[in-house]
């Protein structure tokens, strides 16, 4: 039977806030992570719960997203085995900013607020990590920001396209291949729109043989034509 507490140690050595830590400061965390399971699509926490502790992705992938009062989500974040998620709250003491559900089957492992707490303290250099990784997510929500405010649907579209393509593409005949989100309503999520204009650019897309759909698959014939609809002005 595997060693669920090293194995712990080792997602842990994975993360950001913890590099740096010795092998006994991080069997001392492990020892008090819970490993909390997660099927796909159940919620993890919501957005202003009180803040219990954070979180440690183990395996699987979990999905950071803000819902609007008419019920419209926006992504985020994405994170997979290694990425941390709600040191902000555990940090200053509020609640959960936004909320969290795992994309996937997911083993999250869940170290309380006073546990970390207490990490900070004798590890300040913790506390400074903490900072970085704050400000690294607040640039990132400021590209947001300014993709929601001054580009269209579809330039998010093709610029998410190119990400993918150049972040998990394969080589394929007649192009790149890249396998989109599991539909278009958490596409629509991903890129702050509605699933009905995902499916209109996407149409729209393949009609300028820009792109090839099979499914959820999807051939990018030319990334760098692709890549052009970034320098059209919205």
């Amino acid at each position: 039977m595997p060693d669920l507490k090293s194995s712990a140690a080792k997602t842990l050595a994975q993360v950001s806030l913890f590099a740096g830590l010795s092998e006994a400061e991080l069997a001392f965390l492990a020892q008090r992570a819970v490993a909390r399971k997660f099927s796909a699509g159940e919620i993890v926490f919501s957005e202003d719960d009180p803040c219990t502790g954070m979180y440690v992705v183990e395996s699987g992938h979990v999905r950071i997203f803000k819902t609007s009062p008419g019920g419209r989500e926006q992504v985020l974040s994405i994170e997979g085995p290694g990425g941390s998620v709600a040191e902000l709250p555990v940090f200053d003491g509020g609640n959960y900013p936004a909320s969290v559900s795992a994309v996937e089957n997911s083993t999250l492992l869940f170290i309380g607020k006073q546990d970390f707490h207490a990490l900070c303290l004798a590890h300040p250099e913790v506390a400074l990590k903490v900072l970085r990784v704050i400000g690294s997510r607040l640039r990132k929500l400021v590209g947001i920001i300014e993709e929601l405010s001054f580009t269209t649907v579809r330039h998010r579209l093709a610029a998410f396209l190119v990400r993918l393509a150049r972040r998990e593409g394969t080589r394929v005949e007649g192009g790149v291949a890249i396998t989109l989100p599991a539909s278009n309503q958490e596409l629509a999520a991903q890129i702050g729109t509605v699933r009905e204009l995902v499916s209109r650019n996407l149409s729209r897309f393949q009609s300028e043989k820009l792109i090839q759909m099979d499914g959820r698959r999807v051939v990018v014939a030319d990334v760098k034509a692709l890549e052009g609809e970034l320098g059209e002005s919205p």
